[in-house]
C-alpha cells in the first residue's frame, strides 16, 4: 500500500502474440499499422477471444440483462474438456451470470491459465473479496459492470455498495481493473463521471455497450435505446472531456451495427457455442458449434463472421479513444 492507501498496481505491459498482433496497456488487443484484417481473419484457425460462461447465476437483476434464463453449472470436468477444446484461443473471458458465484472460481482459474490463456474476468465484483487472493497473478484483468455513479449504477445494474468493496479487494490484491458500462439515453449525462471513477481507479479501459433487445431489456423504454448517431456524439463529449482533464483510460464505445453483428462467440454452460449478436436469430444467439464435442478450430470454421470478429476486437468497426499510456487500434 502506499502512504495514501491506494493499493499498487503492476506495470501495464504489451503482449506480443506475433503476427503483428499486441495485447496490452488498455487491456485489448492491438495491431500493428498496414495490416490487414481481413487477411488475419481468413488466415486465422481460431478466434483471438472467446466468452465461456461458467454459470449463468448472477447476484443482480440488471435491467438490460440478456441471460436470464438459467442452466446448470458446468462440472469441473465438463470446463477441463472445453479448455482443452479451446486451445488456440488467445484470450477467454471466464464469464457469467456472475462468475465469481461459483466457490470453485480458483480452481477454474487455476485450469485455465495453466494452458497460457490470457483470461479475463467480467464481474459485478460483489464477491471479490473471497477470490482476489486466489485469481491474483493469473488473469490479465478483471471487467468491472458499474454504470458511474451510486444512484445511476443502483437504478441500472445493482448495489454499488456492494460493488466497491469487491474492486477495492482486487485492487488490493494486484489484479488489473477495466470498466464496463450499459448506455442507455437517461444515463448519458453519468458517462464522464464513470470516466472519472475508472481515472480514480487506475482502469485500464471503459467499455461503453448499448442494451441489446433481449431478456430484461425488453421491458426498457423504448425511449432509453440511443441511436448510432447519439452515440458518436456522446463518445466526441466524452473524448474532448478526457483531453481536458487528462483522463487516463482508454475508452471503447461499441454500438450494433452491421460491422459488429456476431462479432463475439459465446460459450454456454452446456458447451453450445454461439455467433452473438445475429440480429434475426432466436435470442440473438446462431449456434454453431458445441465446445464439448469439438475443438475451437472446427467451429471456427463454420463460423460466418470472422471479419466482424476480428475488426472488432481490433478497435477498426467500434469507436477508440487510446490508453494514454499506450496505443490503440
Amino acid at each position: 500500500m502506499t502512504d495514501l492507501g491506494l493499493p499498487i498496481i503492476p506495470p501495464r505491459r504489451s503482449l506480443d502474440l506475433g503476427s503483428g498482433l499486441s495485447f496490452g496497456a488498455g487491456h485489448h488487443f492491438t495491431v500493428e499499422p498496414g495490416i490487414d484484417l481481413w487477411d488475419l481473419a481468413r488466415n486465422a484457425t481460431a478466434p483471438i477471444s472467446v466468452i465461456k460462461q461458467v454459470t449463468k447465476r448472477c447476484d443482480f437483476d440488471c435491467s438490460f440483462c440478456s441471460e436470464i434464463f438459467q442452466l446448470p453449472d458446468p462440472s469441473l470436468e465438463q470446463l477441463e474438456i472445453m479448455r482443452n477444446n479451446l486451445k488456440g484461443t488467445r484470450r477467454i473471458f471466464l464469464s457469467g451470470g456472475e462468475p465469481l458465484m461459483r466457490k470453485d472460481f480458483g480452481d477454474i482459474v487455476d485450469m485455465y491459465a495453466d494452458e497460457g490463456f490470457i483470461l479475463a474476468v467480467p464481474t459485478n465484483a460483489t464477491h471479490g473479496l473471497q477470490h482476489a487472493k486466489r485469481i491474483a497473478g493469473k488473469i490479465a484483468f478483471a471487467n468491472i459492470g458499474l454504470e458511474g455513479p451510486r444512484g445511476i449504477t443502483n437504478r441500472v445494474r445493482g448495489d454499488y455498495d456492494k460493488v466497491m468493496p469487491g474492486v477495492r479487494a482486487l485492487q488490493d490484491a494486484g489484479i488489473p481493473i477495466s470498466l464496463s458500462a450499459v448506455v442507455y439515453r437517461s444515463t448519458l449525462g453519468a458517462l464522464p463521471f464513470t470516466v472519472q471513477i475508472a481515472d480514480v481507479l487506475n482502469a485500464g479501459k471503459v467499455k461503453l455497450i448499448m442494451p441489446l433487445r433481449k431478456g430484461n431489456a425488453l421491458k426498457l423504454d423504448e425511449n432509453e435505446f440511443i441511436t448510432d448517431g447519439e452515440a458518436a456524439d456522446a463518445f466526441s463529449r466524452l473524448t474532448e472531456l478526457r483531453t481536458t482533464y487528462q483522463w487516463n483510460p482508454a475508452i471503447r464505445l461499441t454500438t450494433w451495427t452491421e460491422e459488429n453483428e456476431g462479432h463475439m462467440i459465446v460459450v454456454e454452460p452446456t458447451g453450445k457455442t454461439n455467433a452473438w449478436p445475429v440480429y434475426n436469430a432466436k435470442d440473438l444467439f446462431e449456434p454453431i458449434g458445441n465446445l464439448l464435442e469439438e475443438p475451437i478450430q472446427e467451429i471456427w470454421k463454420r463460423y460466418r463472421f470472422k471479419e466482424n470478429h476480428f475488426r472488432k476486437y481490433l478497435g477498426a468497426s467500434i469507436r477508440t479513444a487510446a490508453h494514454a499510456g499506450g496505443g490503440s487500434a
